[in-house]
């Protein structure tokens, strides 16, 4: 019983405190860094800093940037729509703010900044942490069916393209086996039954009865869509984010000549198609936790470039430029909102829970 008690009480290893952070910001780092090294191993640094340099325009550059916070305040709206029908009213400001902070947060710690953005929310207006972010996860639904919906919307206008990428890339080949490969479904059966008998034996016990308050809470933000008065401006305001996203990337394509040529090629009807399949493997690819998407969404940009006879150095020019551009806006927007949460906390006099710094 004395040892019982000692093993108790002793600290945990520091080890073991550092194991959490590091999986969760350690292997995304080096997974950028793989990818970025891997990219840049396929091209000619010399031959891609020559395009940056020469033939940009950089208007095109600027003009996608300002695009892009427009789909920041656009997200903010939407998710003012769900927060309302959970009586959350937070000020509209504080809203873009926290999506602003969000993005700009997952710069250096991917996924942290979903955690921030409703951390901040939910403290400063006294809500329920677990409502917040069921409300978090439905946004992110409704991105994930979008992307299943321009996925689908490829298949049919954009076939042969996605096949060439399909067959080139052993990625793509591994996929399609695993999708084809029916022990990859028994096995998938198979989890899902023993997660939900080990739920069904252990369904008394502390654990599992905080898992089922917590996910109520949190089906309870979600479900707030389906029934919310708002539902039609929230699918209006998903389609407006959307249409942001891909068009900060189609003004983009006029930025460089080899990919304006895309855009006023025989049947390409004005760059809008090799510009939706970039779009949809690079939004697949933004699944793959990262800092701010370098190196997976990259590659993906410079796959779905190559498709249409845009060479690797090219692919990935056009790539940083762009990537980098989108980043200098989140940084600026970061910087922002350090400054917005500041002068809150002052003037509520320091005492605003939910104004912590980023």
């Amino acid at each position: 019983m004395q040892n019982d008690n000692i093993s108790e009480t002793m600290p945990t290893p520091g080890w073991k405190r550092l194991l959490g952070p590091l999986v969760r910001y350690g292997l995304p780092l080096a997974l950028t860094v793989l990818l970025v090294v891997y990219m840049f191993r396929k091209v000619n640094f010399t031959d891609m800093w020559d395009l940056i340099k020469h033939g940009v325009d950089y208007w095109w550059i600027l003009l996608a940037m300002g695009i892009s916070i427009f789909s920041h305040i656009f997200r903010a709206a939407r998710w003012r729509l769900q927060l309302n029908a959970l009586g959350i009213k937070p000020p509209f400001m504080a809203l873009c703010c926290s999506i602003f902070g969000c993005y700009a947060l997952n710069l250096v710690f991917p996924r942290l900044g979903e955690v921030w953005r409703c951390t901040y929310i939910a403290s400063s207006q006294k809500a329920s942490f677990s409502s917040v972010l069921g409300s978090m996860i439905g946004d992110r639904l409704a991105d994930t069916l979008m992307v299943l919906l321009l996925l689908l919307l490829c298949l049919v206008v954009a076939a042969p393209a996605l096949e060439a990428f399909l067959v080139k890339y052993p990625v793509g080949r591994d996929l399609m086996a695993l999708l084809y490969n029916p022990w990859f479904w028994v096995a998938a059966i198979a989890l899902c039954v023993v997660s939900w008998g080990l739920l069904r034996i252990f369904r008394d016990s502390k654990v599992v009865v905080k898992l089922k308050e917590m996910a109520f809470k949190m089906w309870e933000g979600f479900s707030v869509v389906a029934r919310m008065k708002g539902r039609w401006q929230f699918l209006l305001l998903t389609l407006c984010i959307w249409g942001c996203y891909y068009f900060q990337l189609y003004v983009a394509f006029y930025a460089f000549p080899f990919t304006r040529e895309l855009c006023h090629g025989d049947g390409m009807a004005w760059g809008l198609t090799p510009c939706l399949v970039a779009f949809v493997l690079s939004s697949i690819s933004m699944a793959i936790p990262s800092n701010g998407g370098l190196g997976p969404w990259n590659l993906a940009i410079m796959f779905g470039l190559s498709i249409y006879g845009v060479s690797d150095a090219q692919g990935t020019a056009f790539s940083m430029l762009q990537w980098s551009g989108q980043t200098v806006m989140l940084i600026i927007l970061g910087i922002y909102t350090m400054i917005y949460i500041s002068m809150s906390r002052k003037a509520n006099g320091g005492t605003e829970k939910g104004s912590f710094k980023l």
